[in-house]
């Protein structure tokens, strides 16, 4: 029952600052009948349901038409799912088994959602995209509009149990002033574009689908916190805070320094040319981290070595004289690729992904290391190149052998294993440098699924066990000389990035919207109060004593970046 009562919800921040408008209730998704109809002729039930899967996805390209470069890739995914072979040949065989078109269409989907959630990473984020392709299917079917944001005019603030990708994709700044959904999760489309845009959201808020359309909603976005109906006082608060936050991010700008002169590099995480480009062109020392994915997912071929050379020379060009950090390819069991199935794992999240695929297919990252030397060569950049899925000593000197075999001057490793932290001293003997994968890591040490709302808590990167991996890593870092960067989603975090930094990190590679506001933290708080806070965070017992006590080392201004 819709409850517009004066009341304060609390959810996870998951893109920073303030916002006050009207509710506006995205469109539930219709649900198949419990008493469809059974299809008595599979064959023309089966064209009916294509035909409409493919107006799905035409709808779908005309949104990505006048999406931004970014949006784009995440719709254009979801535009393959509608089309997907395998999808529609497990509808067809609900359909010949009797069941009606929509209940087909919901149990294939299904299917091949608990069959990518089962193999974790990339293919997990992708259930988000079949259920979309579900959810539209089945509308049509049934004759009703697609589920989404409905048409408005006056700045809003958005109430969804989850976005799909192609109303992320697509929402108009001008008029989305916030978001709060029921589920999703940090690292859910939602959180990752809403970032990127720069509108304030909470997610797994409960209570948000309470929320009556039209009722004033009050958000933060930095600490999760909802207001429903709020007063005068409470707005104007919030508004306080966020003209108090403005304030504070214009007063720096430049390389990422701490109050007494320390250097951090602040750097971007970018994931296409267009990310490069447009990170380029803002305030940041280079690239943290470049996933290479992109020109390998949803191919039957492997990139060439002069279309990998083509676009590492753009993206290196972009950047000039300032570092890139190359991460290769990233792929295997949970994020299969056409033209390197190694066969069916018993437990794909943990088979031969990452640098395990690339010892089996070196010809993959020859190729790809190749590549990146010939664009070193024509661009003479300050490029560096890691590998990801990185346990052992062996692994990492084997990797830095073939990255200094085709004369790249820099090789590293990512820190995502639990092994690779605890003997981060061995490891980082054999190569240049190392960086911290939180989100990974964090998945990896709790034993959860960072895909799984319901367990951000344990996901958080201020559980006490992953601040104790990361100070581990960063003593291996200080007994060989060896720097140690951040590139996971505990680098933009601002309060946590100088716990980071306190530590023994020297670089931190974020989201481009963070940049500001870490580059702020840094800036009111030597190195010492760092190093203190670092302290503070390791002594706790659990994350929220560890984040508290951080805050109560904290300049006062930080409560108005968070």
């Amino acid at each position: 029952m819709s409850d517009a009562t004066h009341r304060q919800l609390h959810g996870i921040g998951v893109s920073v600052g303030t916002a006050a408008g009207p509710a506006v209730q995205v469109r539930p998704a219709p649900t198949a009948p419990t008493d469809e109809q059974p299809t008595t002729d599979a064959a023309a039930t089966g064209a009916h349901v294509r035909e409409t899967m493919e107006q799905v996805a035409t709808g779908l390209e005309a949104r990505a038409a006048k999406a931004d470069p970014k949006a784009r890739t995440i719709l254009e995914a979801t535009i393959m799912m509608s089309r997907d072979p395998g999808l529609i040949s497990g509808i067809d065989k609900h359909l010949a088994a009797g069941k009606g078109p929509a209940t087909a269409v919901t149990a294939a989907v299904e299917e091949f959602c608990q069959m990518f959630e089962s193999l974790g990473g990339y293919m997990a984020e992708r259930v988000t995209d079949l259920r979309d392709v579900r959810d539209r299917t089945v509308a049509r079917l049934l004759g009703e509009p697609e589920p989404g944001v409905p048409e408005f005019d006056e700045p809003s603030v958005l109430v969804a149990t989850d976005l799909a990708p192609a109303e992320t994709a697509t929402l108009d700044v001008r008029k989305v002033l916030g978001i709060v959904t029921s589920a999703g999760g940090a690292t859910s489309h939602t959180a990752i574009l809403a970032a990127q845009l720069g509108i304030p959201a909470v997610v797994q808020c409960p209570g948000a689908l309470d929320i009556p359309a039209g009722t004033l909603v009050a958000l933060d976005g930095g600490v999760g916190e909802v207001i429903v109906s709020p007063t005068d006082t409470e707005r104007e608060q919030l508004a306080e805070r966020s003209r108090r936050r403005a304030a504070a991010l214009s007063n720096v700008s430049g390389v990422g320094v701490t109050k007494d002169g320390t250097k951090v590099a602040l750097l971007a995480n970018i994931g296409t040319p267009e990310n490069a480009v447009k990170a380029a062109a803002i305030d940041c020392e280079g690239v943290g981290l470049f996933r290479t994915e992109f020109l390998f997912l949803e191919r039957e071929t492997a990139p060439t070595l002069e279309e990998q050379t083509r676009t590492y020379t753009d993206v290196l060009e972009a950047f000039g004289d300032r570092r890139v950090v190359v991460r290769t390819l990233d792929a295997g069991a949970d994020k299969p690729l056409a033209f390197a199935d190694l066969g069916e794992e018993e437990n794909p999240a943990l088979g031969v992904r990452g640098l395990r695929l690339q010892q089996v297919r070196k010809d993959l990252l020859d190729t790809q290391l190749q590549a990146l030397a010939a664009a070193y060569r024509a661009t003479g950049a300050d490029v560096r190149v890691m590998a990801p899925m990185v346990g052992t000593r062996e692994e990492a000197e084997w990797f830095a052998q073939q990255v200094k075999a085709v004369g790249l001057p820099k090789a590293g490793t990512m820190i995502e294993v639990p092994g690779a932290a605890l003997r981060a001293k061995d490891i980082l003997e054999v190569c240049d440098f190392a960086s911290l994968g939180t989100n990974d890591l964090s998945q990896y040490t709790m034993a959860a699924d960072r895909m799984q709302g319901s367990l951000a808590h344990l996901l958080s990167a201020w559980q006490p066990p992953l601040l104790d991996l990361i100070a581990l890593s960063c003593e291996g870092g200080r007994a060989t000389g060896k720097p140690i960067g951040v590139c996971g989603e505990a680098g933009g975090d601002p309060l946590l990035a100088l716990v980071l930094v306190g530590l023994g990190v020297s670089s931190l590679s974020m989201a481009p919207p963070k940049l500001p506001a870490v580059r702020t933290a840094l800036s009111l708080h030597e190195l010492g109060v760092c190093q203190r806070m670092a302290t503070a965070a390791l002594a706790a017992r659990t994350a929220t004593q560890a984040r508290q006590a951080v805050l109560d080392l904290a300049d006062p201004i930080m409560l108005d970046l968070l």
